[in-house]
């Protein structure tokens, strides 16, 4: 049965389909030994022979499914040139798996990884609005019409507006001059929350991500992970 190349690639977990579309555009896949640049191409897996930089390319006998509280310091790239920590030091199995979308490397909390990239697909694509709950803590009193703004949609520093997002102040505090809220939002922007937060002219002071659609990071401690249960993929499928 044909499908697409870019699509191929990322349910091998070669990496995101976004990224693996870049990865042919780049030159960099070859099928039966030629180069392909075609964004449309279908292959036939039984038949052809995919490589990427030079290496087979076979889907994953096991698809895995990993929920990570992430520790603030790491980073979700998967190729770090910097010599950062990455999330994937965490996890010590035999299956190379990706971060479904991502985190900033000052912000904590709930990523999910895997090889599936039907799953990454379905989580990252605002289409699909998966949501994703950030609880905050921000330098300052939030006032009823700032939360207003970040509910309504705000247009960031691009120029990009936000859809309308659920908040609720969680916590002030006066005396330390802090204010915390939750915010539920299913874009999952570049550094998306901490944006929408500047153009209230609020400081971030602490960023987490509590919840992954109604995955929550309930007994996971910092830096630990677990694998997510079948009724928890099904959800997300759904």
């Amino acid at each position: 049965m044909e499908e697409r190349l870019q699509k191929y690639l990322a349910n091998c977990g070669v990496d995101s389909r976004r990224k693996c579309e870049q990865h042919i555009l780049d030159g960099k896949v070859q099928v039966n030994g030629k180069v392909v640049t075609e964004l449309g191409f279908k292959i036939n897996p039984e038949k052809d022979e995919i490589t990427f930089d030079g290496k087979k390319v076979e889907k994953p006998e096991n698809k895995v499914y990993i929920l990570l509280n992430k520790p603030i310091g790491y980073v979700t790239t998967i190729k770090e040139q910097f010599g950062r920590d990455k999330v994937t030091d965490l996890i010590h199995i035999k299956e190379r798996v990706l971060p479904v979308g991502r985190l900033d490397m000052y912000t904590s909390g709930a990523i999910i990884l895997t090889n599936d990239g039907d799953f990454i697909f379905k989580v990252t694509h605002p289409k699909n609005e998966i949501t994703k709950t950030y609880t905050v803590t921000l330098k300052g009193k939030v006032d009823k019409e700032e939360i207003e703004k970040l509910k309504n949609g705000v247009t960031l520093d691009d120029g990009f507006k936000t859809s309308p997002a659920k908040v609720k102040k969680i916590m002030e505090d006066n005396e330390n001059n802090k204010t915390r809220l939750e915010i539920i939002i299913h874009e999952g922007k570049n550094r998306e929350v901490r944006r929408m937060c500047e153009v209230i002219g609020k400081k971030v002071l602490a960023l987490h991500r509590s919840k992954i659609g109604n995955i929550t990071l309930e007994g996971l401690a910092i830096g630990k992970w677990r694998y997510l249960t079948e009724k928890e993929v099904n959800e997300i499928f759904k």
